[in-house]
Protein backbone atom coordinates (compact mmCIF):
# COMPACT_ATOMS: atom_id res chain seq x y z
CA UNK A 1 0.00 0.00 0.00
CA UNK A 2 1.50 3.67 -0.95
CA UNK A 3 0.68 6.09 1.88
CA UNK A 4 -2.22 8.46 1.15
CA UNK A 5 -0.29 11.62 0.51
CA UNK A 6 1.46 10.11 -2.36
CA UNK A 7 -1.76 8.81 -3.45
CA UNK A 8 -2.62 12.74 -3.84
CA UNK A 9 0.19 13.49 -5.12
CA UNK A 10 0.02 11.40 -8.00
CA UNK A 11 -4.06 12.13 -8.63
CA UNK A 12 -3.18 16.13 -8.48
CA UNK A 13 0.29 15.34 -10.34
CA UNK A 14 -0.07 16.84 -14.18
CA UNK A 15 -0.15 14.47 -16.74
CA UNK A 16 1.16 14.05 -20.38
CA UNK A 17 0.51 10.39 -22.55
CA UNK A 18 2.35 9.72 -25.42
CA UNK A 19 1.64 5.72 -25.73
CA UNK A 20 -2.31 4.96 -26.39
CA UNK A 21 -4.30 3.87 -28.64
CA UNK A 22 -7.57 5.35 -29.87
CA UNK A 23 -9.54 1.30 -30.10
CA UNK A 24 -7.72 0.49 -27.17
CA UNK A 25 -8.39 3.57 -24.94
CA UNK A 26 -12.00 3.07 -25.44
CA UNK A 27 -13.72 2.48 -21.86
CA UNK A 28 -15.99 -1.20 -21.26
CA UNK A 29 -18.81 1.06 -21.63
CA UNK A 30 -18.14 2.40 -24.78
CA UNK A 31 -17.08 -1.09 -26.52
CA UNK A 32 -20.29 -2.39 -25.00
CA UNK A 33 -22.37 0.89 -26.61
CA UNK A 34 -20.44 -0.40 -30.29
CA UNK A 35 -21.22 -3.90 -29.36
CA UNK A 36 -24.94 -3.67 -28.92
CA UNK A 37 -25.11 -0.87 -32.28
CA UNK A 38 -23.03 -3.60 -33.94
CA UNK A 39 -24.32 -6.93 -32.81
CA UNK A 40 -23.42 -8.76 -36.06
CA UNK A 41 -19.84 -8.23 -34.35
CA UNK A 42 -17.54 -10.34 -32.76
CA UNK A 43 -17.53 -8.57 -29.18
CA UNK A 44 -19.51 -9.98 -26.56
CA UNK A 45 -22.53 -7.35 -25.58
CA UNK A 46 -22.32 -8.24 -21.82
CA UNK A 47 -19.83 -6.56 -19.38
CA UNK A 48 -19.02 -9.98 -17.89
CA UNK A 49 -18.19 -11.64 -21.14
CA UNK A 50 -16.38 -8.95 -22.40
CA UNK A 51 -13.98 -8.58 -19.06
CA UNK A 52 -13.48 -12.44 -20.30
CA UNK A 53 -12.98 -11.52 -23.30
CA UNK A 54 -10.24 -9.11 -22.44
CA UNK A 55 -7.61 -11.94 -20.74
CA UNK A 56 -5.19 -12.20 -23.12
CA UNK A 57 -3.09 -15.25 -23.24
CA UNK A 58 -0.45 -13.95 -25.25
CA UNK A 59 0.66 -10.57 -27.46
CA UNK A 60 -1.25 -12.66 -30.35
CA UNK A 61 -4.38 -13.04 -28.74
CA UNK A 62 -4.30 -9.31 -27.99
CA UNK A 63 -3.86 -8.33 -31.32
CA UNK A 64 -6.51 -10.42 -32.40
CA UNK A 65 -9.00 -9.26 -29.43
CA UNK A 66 -7.88 -5.76 -30.54
CA UNK A 67 -8.98 -6.41 -34.37
CA UNK A 68 -12.45 -7.25 -32.80
CA UNK A 69 -13.09 -4.68 -31.60
CA UNK A 70 -11.57 -2.32 -34.30
CA UNK A 71 -14.13 -3.79 -36.47
CA UNK A 72 -16.57 -2.05 -34.27
CA UNK A 73 -15.88 1.51 -35.55
CA UNK A 74 -17.59 1.08 -38.54
CA UNK A 75 -18.83 5.26 -38.98
CA UNK A 76 -16.95 8.49 -38.37
CA UNK A 77 -19.34 9.10 -35.43
CA UNK A 78 -17.68 5.97 -34.08
CA UNK A 79 -14.07 7.56 -34.38
CA UNK A 80 -15.50 10.95 -33.03
CA UNK A 81 -17.21 8.48 -29.76
CA UNK A 82 -14.13 7.38 -29.64
CA UNK A 83 -11.62 10.57 -29.05
CA UNK A 84 -13.68 12.02 -27.12
CA UNK A 85 -14.34 8.99 -24.57
CA UNK A 86 -10.72 8.67 -24.10
CA UNK A 87 -10.61 12.76 -23.39
CA UNK A 88 -13.25 12.71 -20.87
CA UNK A 89 -11.54 10.13 -19.42
CA UNK A 90 -7.92 11.38 -19.56
CA UNK A 91 -9.08 15.22 -18.20
CA UNK A 92 -10.39 12.82 -14.82
CA UNK A 93 -6.86 11.90 -14.04
CA UNK A 94 -5.42 15.02 -14.65
CA UNK A 95 -3.78 14.72 -18.23
CA UNK A 96 -2.90 18.29 -19.63
CA UNK A 97 -1.99 16.92 -23.12
CA UNK A 98 -2.30 13.57 -25.25
CA UNK A 99 -1.10 11.87 -28.31
CA UNK A 100 -3.12 9.88 -29.54
CA UNK A 101 -2.47 6.84 -31.82
CA UNK A 102 -4.95 6.57 -34.53
CA UNK A 103 -4.69 3.64 -37.12
CA UNK A 104 -6.54 4.97 -40.18
CA UNK A 105 -5.92 1.50 -42.03
CA UNK A 106 -8.39 -0.36 -39.63
CA UNK A 107 -11.21 2.35 -40.77
CA UNK A 108 -10.45 2.47 -44.12
CA UNK A 109 -10.59 -1.10 -44.55
CA UNK A 110 -14.54 -0.88 -42.46
CA UNK A 111 -15.57 1.34 -45.72
CA UNK A 112 -14.50 4.58 -44.13
CA UNK A 113 -13.01 7.59 -46.85
CA UNK A 114 -9.97 9.15 -45.67
CA UNK A 115 -11.43 12.80 -45.78
CA UNK A 116 -14.35 11.54 -43.59
CA UNK A 117 -11.85 10.12 -40.90
CA UNK A 118 -10.19 13.34 -40.70
CA UNK A 119 -12.86 15.15 -40.22
CA UNK A 120 -13.99 13.27 -37.11
CA UNK A 121 -10.71 13.61 -35.61
CA UNK A 122 -10.62 17.25 -36.32
CA UNK A 123 -14.33 17.80 -34.86
CA UNK A 124 -13.57 15.51 -32.08
CA UNK A 125 -9.60 17.45 -30.67
CA UNK A 126 -12.14 20.52 -30.81
CA UNK A 127 -14.66 19.40 -28.48
CA UNK A 128 -11.83 17.12 -26.74
CA UNK A 129 -10.35 20.98 -26.25
CA UNK A 130 -13.23 22.77 -25.33
CA UNK A 131 -15.38 20.09 -23.46
CA UNK A 132 -12.75 18.90 -20.98
CA UNK A 133 -9.73 20.78 -21.66
CA UNK A 134 -7.42 18.05 -22.83
CA UNK A 135 -4.97 19.32 -25.97
CA UNK A 136 -4.79 16.10 -28.22
CA UNK A 137 -2.83 15.22 -30.87
CA UNK A 138 -2.86 12.41 -33.65
CA UNK A 139 -0.31 9.93 -34.29
CA UNK A 140 -0.98 7.90 -37.45
CA UNK A 141 0.49 4.11 -37.10
CA UNK A 142 0.69 1.03 -39.83
CA UNK A 143 -0.63 -1.85 -38.71
CA UNK A 144 2.81 -3.98 -39.24
CA UNK A 145 0.71 -7.01 -39.78
CA UNK A 146 -0.89 -5.57 -42.92
CA UNK A 147 2.48 -4.83 -44.34
CA UNK A 148 2.73 -3.11 -47.74
CA UNK A 149 -0.66 -2.12 -48.12
CA UNK A 150 -0.95 -1.00 -44.84
CA UNK A 151 1.99 1.02 -45.15
CA UNK A 152 1.06 2.44 -48.17
CA UNK A 153 -2.85 3.32 -47.06
CA UNK A 154 -1.43 4.78 -44.08
CA UNK A 155 1.23 7.01 -46.21
CA UNK A 156 -1.42 8.56 -48.27
CA UNK A 157 -3.91 9.55 -45.81
CA UNK A 158 -0.68 11.02 -43.60
CA UNK A 159 0.22 13.10 -46.39
CA UNK A 160 -3.03 13.66 -48.12
CA UNK A 161 -5.89 13.79 -45.84
CA UNK A 162 -3.79 14.94 -42.50
CA UNK A 163 -6.08 15.78 -39.17
CA UNK A 164 -5.28 19.55 -38.41
CA UNK A 165 -3.36 17.90 -34.84
CA UNK A 166 -1.47 15.37 -36.95
CA UNK A 167 2.07 15.47 -35.11
CA UNK A 168 4.03 12.21 -35.63
CA UNK A 169 3.61 8.59 -37.63
CA UNK A 170 3.77 4.98 -36.45
CA UNK A 171 4.34 1.08 -36.59
CA UNK A 172 2.65 -1.13 -34.21
CA UNK A 173 1.38 -4.17 -34.13
CA UNK A 174 3.00 -7.99 -34.66
CA UNK A 175 6.79 -7.35 -34.61
CA UNK A 176 7.85 -10.40 -35.65
CA UNK A 177 5.79 -10.14 -38.90
CA UNK A 178 7.71 -6.87 -39.97
CA UNK A 179 11.13 -8.19 -41.85
CA UNK A 180 9.38 -9.35 -45.07
CA UNK A 181 8.10 -5.76 -44.82
CA UNK A 182 11.03 -3.38 -44.19
CA UNK A 183 11.89 -1.52 -47.41
CA UNK A 184 8.13 -1.02 -47.38
CA UNK A 185 8.10 1.18 -43.87
CA UNK A 186 11.38 2.55 -44.17
CA UNK A 187 9.92 4.21 -47.87
CA UNK A 188 6.82 5.04 -45.73
CA UNK A 189 8.32 6.66 -42.73
CA UNK A 190 11.24 8.70 -45.22
CA UNK A 191 7.84 10.01 -46.69
CA UNK A 192 6.19 10.62 -43.42
CA UNK A 193 9.85 12.74 -42.42
CA UNK A 194 9.94 14.47 -45.12
CA UNK A 195 6.30 15.96 -44.71
CA UNK A 196 7.46 17.42 -41.08
CA UNK A 197 5.88 14.03 -39.49
CA UNK A 198 7.79 12.98 -36.11
CA UNK A 199 8.89 9.11 -36.52
CA UNK A 200 7.77 7.37 -33.16
CA UNK A 201 7.67 3.59 -33.98
CA UNK A 202 7.31 0.44 -32.00
CA UNK A 203 10.14 -1.73 -31.01
CA UNK A 204 11.42 -4.27 -29.03
CA UNK A 205 7.83 -5.12 -26.93
CA UNK A 206 8.04 -8.45 -28.23
CA UNK A 207 11.37 -8.97 -30.38
CA UNK A 208 15.22 -8.56 -29.48
CA UNK A 209 17.46 -5.86 -29.85
CA UNK A 210 17.41 -6.34 -33.74
CA UNK A 211 13.90 -4.28 -34.00
CA UNK A 212 15.24 -1.28 -32.03
CA UNK A 213 17.89 -0.92 -34.01
CA UNK A 214 15.91 -1.18 -37.00
CA UNK A 215 13.33 1.80 -36.19
CA UNK A 216 16.39 3.70 -35.20
CA UNK A 217 18.36 3.03 -37.99
CA UNK A 218 16.16 2.62 -40.66
CA UNK A 219 13.35 4.71 -39.48
CA UNK A 220 14.63 7.59 -38.19
CA UNK A 221 12.99 6.92 -34.77
CA UNK A 222 12.47 10.10 -32.50
CA UNK A 223 10.68 8.46 -29.71
CA UNK A 224 10.21 4.63 -29.04
CA UNK A 225 7.00 2.32 -28.13
CA UNK A 226 8.03 0.09 -25.35
CA UNK A 227 12.00 -0.46 -26.27
CA UNK A 228 11.43 -3.58 -23.71
CA UNK A 229 14.67 -5.75 -25.28
CA UNK A 230 17.44 -2.94 -25.25
CA UNK A 231 18.58 -3.90 -22.11
CA UNK A 232 19.83 -7.41 -23.85
CA UNK A 233 22.28 -5.45 -25.78
CA UNK A 234 24.78 -3.38 -23.96
CA UNK A 235 25.46 -1.50 -27.59
CA UNK A 236 22.20 -0.20 -27.55
CA UNK A 237 21.99 0.61 -23.87
CA UNK A 238 24.82 2.62 -24.76
CA UNK A 239 23.09 4.12 -27.86
CA UNK A 240 19.89 4.87 -26.06
CA UNK A 241 21.84 6.58 -23.08
CA UNK A 242 24.35 8.87 -25.25
CA UNK A 243 21.38 9.96 -27.33
CA UNK A 244 18.45 10.08 -24.83
CA UNK A 245 15.65 8.72 -27.30
CA UNK A 246 13.06 9.05 -25.32
CA UNK A 247 11.04 5.56 -24.78
CA UNK A 248 7.38 5.08 -23.93
CA UNK A 249 7.20 2.40 -21.12
CA UNK A 250 3.97 0.83 -20.63
CA UNK A 251 4.39 -1.96 -17.59
CA UNK A 252 0.74 -3.00 -17.10
CA UNK A 253 0.47 -3.59 -20.98
CA UNK A 254 3.66 -5.43 -21.05
CA UNK A 255 2.52 -8.32 -18.75
CA UNK A 256 -0.95 -8.33 -19.58
CA UNK A 257 0.23 -9.38 -23.01
CA UNK A 258 3.10 -11.62 -21.46
CA UNK A 259 6.10 -9.87 -22.45
CA UNK A 260 6.63 -9.38 -18.98
CA UNK A 261 6.17 -11.88 -16.15
CA UNK A 262 4.89 -9.68 -13.39
CA UNK A 263 5.30 -5.89 -12.30
CA UNK A 264 7.84 -6.64 -10.22
CA UNK A 265 9.56 -8.31 -12.76
CA UNK A 266 9.72 -5.45 -15.22
CA UNK A 267 12.49 -3.68 -16.17
CA UNK A 268 11.50 0.13 -15.57
CA UNK A 269 13.45 -0.05 -13.11
CA UNK A 270 16.53 -0.83 -14.12
CA UNK A 271 16.47 0.80 -17.65
CA UNK A 272 16.10 4.20 -15.14
CA UNK A 273 19.12 2.60 -13.28
CA UNK A 274 20.85 2.94 -17.30
CA UNK A 275 20.46 6.61 -17.55
CA UNK A 276 17.88 5.85 -20.39
CA UNK A 277 15.31 8.59 -21.05
CA UNK A 278 11.79 6.89 -19.81
CA UNK A 279 8.19 8.17 -19.53
CA UNK A 280 5.18 6.39 -18.24
CA UNK A 281 2.17 5.17 -20.10
CA UNK A 282 -0.95 3.32 -20.41
CA UNK A 283 -1.48 1.65 -23.65
CA UNK A 284 -4.88 0.45 -24.15
CA UNK A 285 -5.72 0.92 -20.24
CA UNK A 286 -9.45 -0.24 -20.27
CA UNK A 287 -8.41 -3.68 -22.24
CA UNK A 288 -5.34 -3.91 -19.52
CA UNK A 289 -7.27 -2.80 -16.58
CA UNK A 290 -5.64 0.27 -15.31
CA UNK A 291 -4.99 3.61 -16.42
CA UNK A 292 -2.19 6.56 -16.86
CA UNK A 293 -2.94 6.98 -13.13
CA UNK A 294 -2.75 3.62 -12.29
CA UNK A 295 0.27 3.61 -13.89
CA UNK A 296 2.01 5.86 -11.56
CA UNK A 297 0.08 4.29 -9.14
CA UNK A 298 1.93 0.84 -9.89
CA UNK A 299 5.40 2.59 -10.25
CA UNK A 300 5.00 3.51 -6.36
CA UNK A 301 3.85 0.73 -5.28
CA UNK A 302 5.61 -2.16 -6.93
CA UNK A 303 9.08 -0.37 -7.76
CA UNK A 304 8.89 2.24 -3.91
CA UNK A 305 8.99 5.26 -6.03
CA UNK A 306 8.55 8.27 -4.35
CA UNK A 307 7.51 12.30 -5.64
CA UNK A 308 10.55 12.71 -6.90
CA UNK A 309 11.03 9.73 -9.53
CA UNK A 310 7.56 9.82 -10.54
CA UNK A 311 7.74 13.96 -10.68
CA UNK A 312 10.43 13.29 -13.13
CA UNK A 313 9.12 10.42 -15.13
CA UNK A 314 5.88 13.06 -15.62
CA UNK A 315 8.80 15.89 -16.71
CA UNK A 316 10.23 13.09 -18.98
CA UNK A 317 6.70 12.96 -20.62
CA UNK A 318 6.18 16.51 -21.35
CA UNK A 319 9.94 16.77 -22.65
CA UNK A 320 9.16 14.22 -25.19
CA UNK A 321 6.35 15.51 -26.56
CA UNK A 322 5.48 17.39 -29.52
CA UNK A 323 4.05 20.64 -27.74
CA UNK A 324 5.85 23.59 -28.23
CA UNK A 325 8.28 25.67 -25.82
CA UNK A 326 5.65 27.61 -24.21
CA UNK A 327 2.94 24.25 -24.13
CA UNK A 328 5.80 22.31 -22.15
CA UNK A 329 6.92 25.27 -19.90
CA UNK A 330 3.48 25.68 -18.88
CA UNK A 331 3.20 21.77 -17.43
CA UNK A 332 6.38 21.86 -16.02
CA UNK A 333 5.43 24.72 -14.27
CA UNK A 334 2.62 22.91 -12.71
CA UNK A 335 4.45 20.16 -12.07
CA UNK A 336 7.44 22.06 -9.97
CA UNK A 337 4.53 23.73 -8.34
CA UNK A 338 3.33 20.99 -6.43
CA UNK A 339 3.77 20.75 -2.71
Amino acid sequence: MIEPSLTAFIDALPKVELHVHLVGSASVATVLELARRHPDGPVPTTEDELRDFYAFRDFPHFAEVYESVSSLVRTPDDVATLVLGTARDLAAQNVRYVELTVTPYTHQRAGMAMPAITEALDRAAGEALSLHGVELAYIFDIPGEFGAEGAAATTEHALRHPPRALVGFGLAGIEQMRPPYRDDFRAAFRAARDAGLRSLPHGGEMTGPETIWEVIDGLGAERIGHGLSCLQDPRLVAHLRETQIPLEVCPTSNVCTGQVESLGAHPLPRMLEEGLFVTLNSDDPPMFDTSLTGEYRAAAEVFGFGRDELAALARNAVIASGLDEKGKRAILDEIDALP
